[in-house]
């Protein structure tokens, strides 16, 4: 079946609440008294009503085959509870969750017997409950619906703000759009003291784990200066890591064309510069998820690239089809693919790549990245982001308008400023150039 964005806000909240209440029963079985185990103030476990969604957009095309259904849930909500995971460490300095006690975990963020569970889940969820529930919230009226899910958003989105700025030490500063009397004042700050202390009274009976002072900005260790541009697995090595990814992924598809097929042809994914966004992405993605076992094994990375990279390239595939009704690859004649999207020779490249990235490239690139003036490093980085962001957003606009030519029926006549400038600058011979292997579907 196919998910409307109203099913799928749907579709969050109901297992976002469903996920609250399995927690807060698995608690008070296990510590015998109630326990909100949600992150925020809400009876919601946003990582549930996540993981359904991406479900909902990324799996339906499995639902025919059970195994493939059960793999990609497995593995699609492994890795967002991986990623989860180590945010929620960061945020926090300590883990909310720690299967390290499991049989077969990785971190302690993750464990075979949940990924296994979350596979059930996702076979649970898209066969049989899905279809039923999207049955039942179809007839409720579509103004009633709209008022009630803005108002849950609303209020959701209010939590996180206030769970945000309590975890980071911060009280709540309401918003005063004019002078108010000091009685007024003194009681709303009153009310905002109660407040974040009663979030991390609950945080705190929530994840014993966390000590009190570790959601205050003083148990935040204060960060020292250093000499170094973008040390370790910082933000601006993974962003250096995804322009040079993206220029290297790029020139190495088109030689392998060459060698291959005998053909010269752009592999990028913009239309300024030779950028592949994927290889970029899944550079800066390997890195992140992989740099803490990068003294590992051989075999290790590779399992594990194998893994992630299948994962990755196939939500990549559906993404661009969804957003820009485009394909920019088919696997469909090779062996063992799935959907044309992934196949097992070209996940086993991904393993391979991941060994000889992180073995290999990563550490001569780190060291030369290391290497620039912190001033220097800085400047150029922020330049090249503000570039590629412009490069993708430009890009993104002359896909959706070349898709548009094609597909709609008065496509071809410009309807305002902005199309006619797509027009005239991205006109379908360029665009054909640009990503000569891209075939339009519905």
């Amino acid at each position: 079946m196919e998910y409307t964005f109203i099913n799928l806000v749907w579709l969050f909240f109901i297992y976002s609440f469903s996920g609250w209440c399995i927690e807060v029963c698995y608690a008070a079985i296990c510590r015998k008294q109630f326990i909100n185990r949600g992150v925020v103030n809400s009876p919601l476990c946003p990582i549930y009503g996540v993981a359904s969604t991406l479900f909902a957009i990324f799996l339906p095309e499995l639902t025919a085959n059970p195994f493939f259904l059960f793999l990609g849930g497995l593995l699609l909500a492994t890795t967002l509870e991986y990623a989860t995971g180590m945010i929620m460490e960061r945020i926090f300095r300590r883990k909310l969750w720690d299967y390290s006690q499991i049989k077969y975990n990785l971190s302690g963020y993750v464990c075979v017997r949940y990924s296994l569970l979350w596979g059930l889940l996702a076979l649970l969820t898209m066969g049989f409950v899905n279809p039923i529930l999207c049955g039942i919230l179809e007839m409720i009226p579509r103004p009633v619906t709209l008022v009630i899910q803005w108002a849950m958003s609303v209020l959701l989105l209010l939590d996180c703000i206030t769970t945000a700025m309590t975890i980071l030490g911060m009280n709540v500063t309401a918003k005063r759009l004019s002078q108010l009397s000091q009685g007024m004042q003194h009681t709303s700050k009153l009310l905002e003291n109660r407040l974040t202390a009663t979030v991390r009274k609950r945080m705190q009976r929530s994840f014993p784990s966390i000590a009190d002072e570790a959601i205050t900005a003083a148990s935040f260790p204060l960060k020292t200066e250093t000499r170094t541009f973008a040390q370790g697995c910082s933000f601006y090595k993974l962003a250096s890591l995804f322009f040079i990814g993206a220029f290297l992924g790029d020139i190495t598809e088109t030689i392998f064309c060459l060698a291959t097929m005998g053909i010269l042809m752009s592999r990028s994914s913009v239309v300024y510069g030779p950028f592949s966004i994927v290889w970029g992405l899944g550079c800066a993605l390997l890195t992140l998820f992989l740099y803490r076992y990068r003294h590992k094994s051989d075999r290790y990375i590779f399992l594990a690239g194998t893994l992630l990279g299948g994962v990755y390239e196939y939500v990549c595939s559906v993404f661009t089809e969804l957003v820009f009704g485009t394909m920019f690859w088919d696997y469909s004649g090779f062996a063992f693919n799935l959907g044309g999207r992934i196949n097992l020779l070209y996940c086993f490249f991904w393993g391979i790549a991941a060994v000889v990235w992180l073995k290999l490239i990563y550490p001569m690139l780190s060291n030369l990245i290391e290497k620039l003036p912190i001033r220097t490093g800085t400047i150029l980085c922020n330049c090249m982001i503000v570039f590629m962001i412009f490069n993708m957003a430009i890009s993104s606009l002359a896909l959706a308008r070349y898709t548009e030519r094609h597909t709609m029926p008065d496509g071809s006549t410009p309807e305002n400023a902005l199309t006619a400038f797509l027009d005239a600058r991205f006109p379908d011979e360029r665009m054909e150039r640009i990503y000569p292997n891209a075939v339009l579907v519905e």
